[in-house]
């Protein structure tokens, strides 16, 4: 349920949602059902999900996933339907080494996020500062699973 507290806040990494388009597969696709069945509440700004999208129509991504350009449009638009939208009222950065992973700290500090997706959790070491937990996919997945989160 969108707006649940109770549900744990999370922020999905860019390299999240390509994981998840690449293959049905890995936890990355997992966790895509999971949201659906409402088991977490996925976290994201417009500078976020700008990003989701310009990364996913990239053609080499739609290559890869064999997508046409609608149906990542049909795949956002229902995603945008399940996401808690966060309002960037204070910017954190510098913070980061790559300033296109500011966003997504900031999204995850501004949203109150109980952790952060990504398979880069070297570029988010600043997380620590604000004792934010970096997690895979699987990870999260696992604590999920466990009713840990």
């Amino acid at each position: 349920m969108i707006g649940n507290m109770r549900l744990s806040r999370v922020v999905l990494d860019t390299n999240v949602l390509v994981a998840a388009a690449r293959s049905r597969n890995g936890a990355s696709f997992a966790l895509l059902g999971a949201l659906r069945s409402n088991q977490f509440c996925m976290l994201a700004s417009v500078p976020l999900f700008l990003e989701y999208e310009a990364v996913l129509k990239r053609p080499e991504q739609l290559a890869q996933g064999q997508r046409s350009m609608e149906s990542v449009d049909a795949f956002l638009d229902a995603l945008v339907l399940q996401v808690e939208p966060v309002h960037l009222y204070y910017l954190w950065r510098p913070q980061l080494r790559d300033a296109a992973d500011e966003m997504v700290l900031e999204t995850a500090l501004n949203g109150r996020a109980a952790a952060l997706v990504t398979f880069n959790g070297g570029d988010f070491g600043a997380a620590q500062k604000f004792a934010l937990p970096v997690l895979t996919p699987a990870e999260f997945l696992k604590q999920l699973n466990q009713g840990e989160m």
